[in-house]
């Protein structure tokens, strides 16, 4: 397997924070060369988010500036990875837009990139709120009582995957769906891939509003619980 990354990320209303971001996580593609690309996929924004990142790429070749209809953080995962795997991508290094993430940690998730089929970040010390300390401890319950397994930090968006392994797993995420990473958190240590997770710090939002809310958080988490159920038989039937 070569080296080709593709670091993406989803980015909706991040017009404070797309261009920093931007200018903090270019280097890691730039270091690399080759063949590996940034790209990020606005969902549909209605700030200049886009603009931005059309202004970015102008004098950043391995930037590709996406936009798109919103359909939400899930689904834009779905289509960022299907695109990063279609592009001939050797391995997915999904993150977020908002500046909560630090790419110096980046280099220790690469050193570890030909052990394991994913490495993912657990959130230590996180600064983003109590309510969502809680949500991502409510996820691990529902992942070990409706998939029978444990995972340290499902939904955390700092993640590591091979392209073989990727495209495997995406294939049990119906399209459209909200939780596209605890899913494929899930997916990975049901079929007892080589799975590790490493510390990672999370800080507040650098700006800008957060798109998601606790109401929200838990129509979601509603509604994802038949999905679950469903997705869990899936893998089942084929192991």
């Amino acid at each position: 397997m070569s080296d080709t990354l593709y670091i993406v990320m989803p980015a909706y209303n991040e017009g404070t924070n797309i261009h920093c971001t931007l200018e903090q996580w270019y280097p890691i593609v730039a270091r690399l060369g080759g063949e590996s690309r940034l790209v990020v996929f606005d969902d549909g924004s209605k700030d200049d988010t886009y603009v931005q990142m059309q202004e970015f790429a102008r004098t950043h070749p391995l930037f590709i500036p996406m936009t798109k209809e919103n359909s939400g953080h899930g689904a834009t995962l779905i289509e960022a990875y299907r695109y990063a795997l279609d592009q001939g991508a050797d391995y997915v290094f999904q993150t977020d837009s908002d500046g909560q993430t630090n790419p110096k940690e980046f280099w220790a998730f690469w050193d570890r990139r030909e052990d394991f089929d994913m490495v993912i970040g657990w959130r230590r010390g996180r600064q983003d709120g109590f309510s969502r300390v809680i949500v991502t401890k409510t996820l691990k319950v529902v992942v070990k009582l409706l998939f029978h397994v444990t995972v340290t930090d499902a939904n955390t968006p700092y993640r590591l995957m091979s392209a073989p392994t990727l495209r495997e797993n995406l294939a049990f995420v119906p399209d459209g769906f909200n939780l596209t990473n605890v899913v494929l958190a899930a997916v990975y240590a049901k079929r007892h891939q080589r799975v590790t997770y490493l510390p990672v710090t999370f800080k507040p939002r650098q700006g800008g509003v957060n798109s998601i809310n606790l109401r929200r958080i838990a129509g979601i988490g509603y509604h994802a619980l038949r999905d679950f159920t469903r997705i869990n038989k899936t893998i089942d039937a084929a192991l």
